[in-house]
């Protein structure tokens, strides 16, 4: 049951719309995932991928599906090659103009779909920081960085006050994807409706009044800032910019074009709900296929010449020397090929800052940002451990890498009872695996069809499972 205060004030709202509105909340809810360019492109997955498919309008990536083709029992999902994601969420990150080589922060970040979204439009390059304040959704939002073979993301779990502290004026690009009432989420999470009050709506009004101040803080000169919701309440939505606004005169919507059944902000129907707002938008779920959103597209004024020098309040991080990382240059030598230096893994390789915490091993974008004193989930791509004289790669890395990157490779066709064998911490025998000629020694890269699901260790015609235990398939 709908709360009636909520039914009350969307009746209002929406006026000769109400009952579209109403009669699409008893509808199912729309699914959809989004393929991740990190691993390919859209046309080498869909030639893969057994069923039909078809695409969200708003994101060139993304594609709805239906509840009986189970993508996350798919193999492809363990590889990262997609990221299960609601339809409405895919909308903010393509207005927030990411480019390689950005600065982005994003500020809410878990469980992750916004951030790996960005991480497809930086290609690689550049600095993304993503930030979750509770500490288990930041492990969450960690783990589908690795899963879909990130590497220029350092994941914080921090307040928004204190990366204000250490990233005033630092980033070019800052995604806001708020804490919110959930009133979009209402068919989809039932937890949502029971946990709905008008006291809660105002409590999270004043908390993304908190962060998106801690946000303007953060962001350069002529940055953007985009600003999200999944809740249909003015006080979160049209009401959180328009009070932003008046505390910050340096910011001023941005117009943008609006996809089709996207609606303007400030109007629900033909009533005026809050007036001023007409560029920023709300996606409602009668005129749409996806969940209830709302979007504002914010600019900082100023100079934004990419040539102005911006730092970290810490400075940066110092690289190590080669000396306390040769065990990996062996590691790289030996079994991984020649990668350009000119463009991702391999620029990250040649140009990146290498760190060490313990016996593990990360390397981190060019100039990365002083980490001291802040809690940090993952500093960049984890390569592996360091061990006495040898080192053994992460499961980080393997995810990260593609089977022409290595110099010895197992591809197992997705419908293959091997990729459930190995998925599940089997050793494997070579002599059902085409490719390979039983000889071979030493790590080698285990994927489904083009796609990298994890190490093995080659000896004797047999390929012993590093696949991780704790994600391991009983």
């Amino acid at each position: 049951m709908l709360p009636e205060q909520f039914l009350e004030r969307m009746e209002e709202m929406l006026g000769e719309e109400y009952p579209a509105f109403t009669e699409s909340l008893e509808r199912e809810p729309y699914r959809a995932l989004r393929v991740n360019l990190r691993k390919g492109t859209t046309d080498a997955f869909l030639k893969r991928w057994p069923f039909p498919l078809k695409r969200v309008p708003w994101t060139e990536n993304g594609f709805y599906y239906t509840e009986a083709e189970q993508p996350g029992k798919h193999p492809f999902h363990e590889a990262g090659v997609y990221y299960i994601q609601e339809p409405s969420a895919m909308a903010p990150v393509s207005f927030l103009g990411v480019r390689p080589g950005d600065r982005v922060l994003d500020l809410c970040a878990a469980p992750g779909g916004k951030t790996t979204q960005i991480a497809d439009y930086m290609r690689g390059e550049g600095l993304l920081v993503s930030n979750e304040i509770h500490p288990a959704r930041a492990r969450i939002l960690s783990e589908n960085v690795e899963r879909l073979g990130i590497t220029n993301t350092v994941v914080t779990n921090e307040p928004p006050k204190r990366l204000l502290e250490e990233f005033a004026g630092y980033f070019d690009k800052i995604l806001v994807d708020a804490p919110c009432s959930g009133e979009g989420m209402f068919r989809k999470k039932e937890e949502a409706c029971k946990e709905w009050s008008l006291e809660g709506v105002a409590l999270c009004a004043k908390r993304q009044d908190e962060v998106l101040s801690c946000a303007a803080g953060m962001l350069r000169a002529g940055g953007r800032l985009v600003y999200s919701t999944c809740t249909f309440s003015p006080e979160e939505n049209e009401g959180s910019i328009e009070r932003f606004l008046k505390a910050n005169p340096d910011f001023f919507i941005e117009e943008v074009q609006k996809p089709e059944g996207f609606i303007d902000g400030g109007r629900m129907g033909t009533k005026a709900a809050v007036c001023g707002m007409e560029n920023t938008m709300r996606l409602m779920p009668h005129r749409i296929r996806g969940e209830g959103h709302f979007i504002a597209v914010l600019k900082k004024a100023g100079d934004s010449d990419s040539d102005v020098k911006r730092g970290s309040m810490g400075g940066t991080e110092k690289s190590l020397l080669q000396k306390q990382y040769e065990e990996f240059l062996a590691f790289q030598k030996a079994f991984m090929q020649e990668l350009p230096k000119e463009t991702g893994l391999g620029r990250l390789l040649w140009e990146g800052t290498y760190l060490r915490f313990g016996e593990q091993l990360y390397i981190a974008p060019d100039s990365l940002p002083a980490l001291k004193g802040l809690k940090i989930l993952r500093p960049g791509l984890h390569l592996g451990t360091l061990k006495k004289n040898r080192f053994e790669p992460s499961h980080a890395l393997a995810l990260a890498l593609k089977p022409g990157e290595v110099k010895l490779c197992v591809r197992l066709g997705a419908e293959e009872k091997e990729v459930g064998q190995y998925l599940g911490g089997q050793t494997l025998s070579l002599q059902n695996i085409r490719g390979l000629c039983g000889e071979e020694k030493g790590w080698c890269l285990v994927c489904v069809e083009d796609y990298g699901l994890g190490w093995g260790k080659l000896a004797g015609g047999m390929i012993k499972n590093h696949y991780p235990k704790g994600l391991r398939k009983v």
